[in-house]
């Protein structure tokens, strides 16, 4: 049957093509996206389904037809010697099987196949002639990239001469890379742009591009930029190389790095297990990836595979699910977490990405609402990366409506009208009256959870339901709640009302330290309370205990027995404490007794920690560590996990970005304390 597409398909292919070329544009020219990677794929595999219905439309300017990118007019122009194409992509285990099948199909031989992480970069071409650097060039159109040398020569992974005697090294040597921005240098590039007044940049991918095409090489030098080298493209002399391995080889002792998770394998079903584990553990790399290359081996089955008009067909990238994506940004609201901090939130269009349905995202406090320069009806750009708290990275500003303000933070509580206020020196505002109804919900909330008295069945949602009904006002009001009152309240019946009683009943038996995590007292945590329960008899005996005697107690410094004394000698705390001993609540110690572990979320994890915290002092930060299982050490090794990073970081994060040990902000490092229970805004203070 003839090939005779509708209007409507031949318009919608036109528009396609249109769209795909202006955020080719927008990626490629001027490293500003107004989408997220998985849309623009999302656009590109819709026109190839369309083409591969009605190949009549297919015109040779078609984004599908040539590689992806343009050639920008801020550098001057260089012809690569071999086309630098782009790669097909698999979106799952079928789609990476039928590429084997389709190649398998054009050789005789087994295949082997290499596999790779997908650095999230720009593509580069280097050029050496006798052993020297002369030229480098982007990827460009594939054709023809820009000629970016002089800024390529400030990067100290960029050898400007090859190692190796010279007798050795080919006449002419075409090496190709990924120049890329680390997680700690765009995290520290951001906070140096944040303090100068300058627009953040929205990922590593777009500072990386943003820095390498930068007129004065000076900037480009200061941005932390580096490279892994991936293939050779034309060769005059040197070595006869036989296999990709053999050529990564062969690139690492020119000088040149290269990725050190690379492997070969026999088959597709490997190589998907291999995609697998890099997915899982992606985030512990210190760099950003969006996939897996994975690649034939042997050199000469590439030559007899060839190539289509814009990629190789003995390679493909196999994509990650995305971890970014744009939506309407509704509104900035606030809410007021147990201590009367106000933290800032963004309203969504609900948008999937990461793996779950996200309607709220955290803004942290005023400046990072100021930093990034966020307002109601921006389009946005959301991340949320593996448990990582959803978070607004930034705005599309080529999407900016006109006449947007600025966001002002509230002078007021939204919940009780009660001043807010920032101290200064401090990030973050609070509400300052005691009695805010948000505040009683949150300190409810925290008494009844998991980390605390661990009451099934008493979460937020009930909370609130019996504050509004004037069941509750403190904790002590929890354990005068029976079933007579509770079945009177909608949604709650005579069964549910049974079990909650008695799951209230069964938290009085709680150990004592369980109780001190509950009361909420600052800077008091799991580890110094267990501290506290096996050092003293019984709850009176810390009320009455003096600081230096506190102070005295291993896991009890002085802010935490300073914040210990003047929270037990304000009445209303007293008198709280009082009810719940009339209650039944157990308040005895536990001399001697082994810590109890709260959960072993973190076993076997090592951590090391460095610079300034906002929100908790490094040994408060210490302590949760090592109450879910984790060891904290003082230096960085090869076996460190984690380094958990605040403001002023010294020498342990140039260390850890040398060995490639992942690096943790403050907000990721409160994300992973609650990957256990899914924390709400309210639950960040």
């Amino acid at each position: 049957m003839a090939d005779r597409p509708s209007r409507t398909v031949v318009e919608r292919a036109a528009q396609l093509r249109e769209l795909i070329e202006y955020h080719n544009d927008r990626y490629f020219v001027f490293d500003e996206p107004e989408i997220a990677d998985a849309e623009f794929d999302g656009l590109v595999r819709e026109l190839r389904e369309i083409e591969a219905r009605h190949p009549s439309i297919v015109t040779p300017d078609s984004p599908t037809q040539r590689p992806g990118g343009q050639v920008g007019s801020t550098f001057a122009p260089v012809v690569h010697r071999q086309r630098m194409l782009s790669l097909d992509n698999a979106f799952s285990r079928d789609d990476l099987l039928a590429w084997g099948t389709r190649i398998q199909r054009l050789i005789t031989e087994p295949i082997c196949f290499v596999a790779e992480p997908k650095l999230d970069g720009l593509a580069i071409s280097l050029q050496y002639e006798g052993g020297r650097f002369t030229v480098g060039a982007t990827r460009g159109d594939g054709v023809t990239g820009e000629d970016v040398t002089e800024n390529l020569r400030t990067i100290a992974a960029v050898p400007p001469r090859l190692a190796g005697k010279q007798k050795d090294l080919p006449a002419l040597v075409e090496v190709r890379g990924e120049v890329f921005m680390p997680l700690a240098a765009f995290e520290s590039l951001n906070r140096r742009q944040g303090d100068a007044g300058e627009r953040l940049f929205t990922s590593p991918r777009n500072a990386a591009a943003g820095s390498l095409r930068q007129k004065d090489p000076a900037i480009t030098a200061s941005r932390d930029l580096t490279l892994y080298a991936y293939q050779v493209g034309e060769q005059e002399g040197g070595p006869q190389l036989r296999t990709h391995q053999e050529t990564l080889s062969w690139l690492a002792t020119l000088g040149f790095p290269v990725n050190p998770h690379i492997e070969a394998f026999a088959d597709l079903d490997a190589v998907f297990a291999f995609c697998e584990h890099i997915q899982e553990n992606r985030h512990s790399l210190g760099y950003e990836i969006d996939g897996v290359v994975v690649k034939v081996d042997d050199l000469r089955q590439r030559a007899e595979m060839g190539f289509t008009s814009r990629a190789p067909r003995w390679a493909i990238a196999y994509k990650f699910p995305p971890e970014e994506k744009t939506t309407l940004l509704r509104d900035i609201m606030v809410s007021i977490g147990r201590t009367g901090r106000a933290t800032p939130f963004a309203v969504l269009e609900p948008v999937f990405v990461g793996g779950a349905n996200i309607g709220m995202a955290t803004l942290h406090n005023e400046d990072d609402v100021a930093r990034k320069d966020v307002r109601p009806g921006d389009t946005v750009i959301v991340r949320r990366a593996g448990d990582v708290i959803p978070e607004v990275v930034g705005p599309v500003l080529a999407k900016r409506p006109p006449r947007t303000k600025r966001w002002a933070f509230p002078k007021k509580c939204p919940e009780c009208g009660a001043p807010l206020v920032r101290v200064e020196g401090e990030a973050n505002h609070h509400c300052v009256n005691v009695d805010c109804p948000a505040q009683r919900v949150q300190r409810l909330v925290h008494w009844a959870s998991r980390g605390a008295m661990d009451i099934e069945g008493l979460g937020e949602e009930r909370v609130r339901q019996f504050v509004d009904a004037r069941l509750l006002e403190d904790a002590a009001d929890i354990y005068a709640l029976d079933v007579e009152r509770l079945v009177m309240l909608e949604r709650i019946g005579d069964r549910s009302a049974q079990l909650l009683v008695a799951a209230i009943d069964g938290s009085k038996s709680r150990p004592l330290w369980r109780v001190l995590v509950g009361l909420g007292i600052n800077h008091v945590g799991p580890t110094a309370a267990q501290a506290l329960s096996r050092a003293f008899d019984d709850l009176d005996a810390i009320m009455h205990a003096g600081v230096d005697e506190l102070t005295a107690i291993d896991g009890v410094g002085p802010t935490i027995a300073q914040s210990l004394a003047s929270w037990f000698s304000i009445d209303r705390n007293a008198r709280l404490v009082q009810r719940l001993r009339a209650a039944g609540v157990n308040f005895e110690g536990e001399r001697g007794a082994q810590p109890e572990r709260i959960d072993s979320s973190f076993a076997g994890l090592t951590f090391v920690l460095t610079g300034t915290l906002e929100h908790r002092t490094r040994d408060e930060a210490a302590a949760e560590i090592t109450a879910r299982g984790g060891k904290v050490t003082g230096s960085v090794s090869k076996k460190t996990s984690y380094v958990l990073v605040g403001e002023g970081p010294g020498s342990k994060l140039a260390k850890a970005e040398d060995l490639g040990v992942a690096v943790l902000d403050e907000a990721a490092f409160e994300a992973l304390l609650g990957s256990a229970r899914q924390p709400t805004l309210n639950d960040q203070v």
